[in-house]
Parts: structure tokens; sequence; C-alpha cells
């Protein structure tokens, strides 16, 4: 067992099994809000259920970046011994899961770019990719629509802050964009902005890649 600033006590997570991080299945009933409060009073109980609760959902966000099964979960379940470290930081101001989310999407790319393999450029990703931004407007639709889907992975990790900060956060964890605003403390208005031109600037990055 370990204990964070808060006092909240909870299993050491980097020793927990592989099926800890399976879908809990049955709900729970508590809503995000009360769990963001459990979170931020110190409930020891909190944190547990909020693995239990995200993990297929964190899952699924470090499978969209990685795309192999054994790594996403390995991501998983680092994200949230990076979000039970990071606890503190918590500020309440958004919900439990954009959170994990943001922290996921990041512990995924950090390993992604490390792996530096064949993977990296698998088509499982640039189908998740694709259907994530097909309900998009038609400047997004226009990137997907690329014949090489692969190089959207590849033009992401050109691009520059805040840019790609919001594309991972929008596409690859699946953040809304008022989600984004209040977990980056950016006006929403200042958010759909650069998510515009991050499409714009992909479009143009995969346009000289395909030349």
């Amino acid at each position: 067992m370990t204990q964070n600033a808060r006092g909240l006590t909870t299993p050491d997570l980097g020793m927990l099994p592989s099926e800890t991080l399976a879908p809990a299945g049955a709900s729970t009933g508590v809503g995000e809000t009360t769990l963001a409060q459990a979170l931020l009073a110190g409930d020891e109980s909190a944190f547990t259920l909020l693995v239990e609760r995200e993990a297929d959902h964190i899952f699924r966000v470090c499978y969209r970046v990685l795309s192999d099964a054994t790594e996403a979960e390995e991501a998983t379940q680092d994200a949230f011994v990076l979000a039970y470290r990071g606890l503190a930081t918590y500020r309440g101001d958004g919900s439990p899961r954009a959170w994990v989310a943001r922290i996921a999407v990041r512990e995924a790319w950090r390993r992604g770019k490390a792996r530096k393999r064949d993977e990296l450029h698998s088509a499982g990703l640039d189908d998740a990719v694709s259907s994530a931004l097909q309900d998009a407007a038609d400047v997004e639709r226009e990137v997907i629509a690329h014949e090489d889907r692969a190089a959207v992975r590849d033009a992401v990790a050109r691009l520059h802050s805040p840019y790609q900060e919001v594309i991972l956060d929008r596409y690859f964890a699946g953040l809304s964009l008022r989600e984004i605003a209040t977990a980056t403390g950016r006006p929403l208005g200042t958010v759909k902005v650069q998510v515009h031109r991050g499409l714009a600037y992909l479009r143009t990055l995969m346009g000289e890649g395909s030349t």
C-alpha cells in the first residue's frame, strides 16, 4: 500500500496484475462529479474506483496510439501509476476520465516514439484515427481522406506546440473541445482555432510527405 500527499491510500498500481485493468463490468452508480469530489477529498476508495471504471476506455486510448494490445495494456497501467503519483495536481475542474486520458495519450505517444519500429505505422491505428475523424468538418475529412493515411501519425509527430497537444487530446484521447479548454486553461474559442489550424498544418505536412 502507498499513500500520496493527499492521504489517499491505494494499492501499489505498479504491482497490480494485468487482470486488474480489465473492464469492471458492473456500474458503480457514482457520477463524474461525485468521483471528482471524492478524489479531491482524499477518499481512499476513489482512485481504485477510477481505475476500475476507466481502465477499458484508457486502454482504447493507448491502443489508438500503439496499435499493439500488449504495449497498450502496459501503457494503460503506467498511465494510472502516473495519475496516482500526480493526484495532488488534479484540480477537479475537469472530469477524472479526461484527466487520465490526457496522461495516457502522452505516455502512449512517448512509448510509440521510443519504439522506433514499423509497428508505429500499422494500419490499425490509421483506421482508428480515420474513424475518430470521420464525423468532423470538411478540413478534417480532407486530412483523413488522404491516400496515405499512415502519414497522419508522422505529421502529428512533426506538429509544434500547441497544435500537437490539441490534436492528441481531441483525436487520440477523445476529449471534447470544452474538456481540452478546461484541461489547458485556454478559452474555448482559442482551442477551436488551434484544432482547426492544427488540422490545416497536418494537411500541409501530409502533402509534403507525398511529394
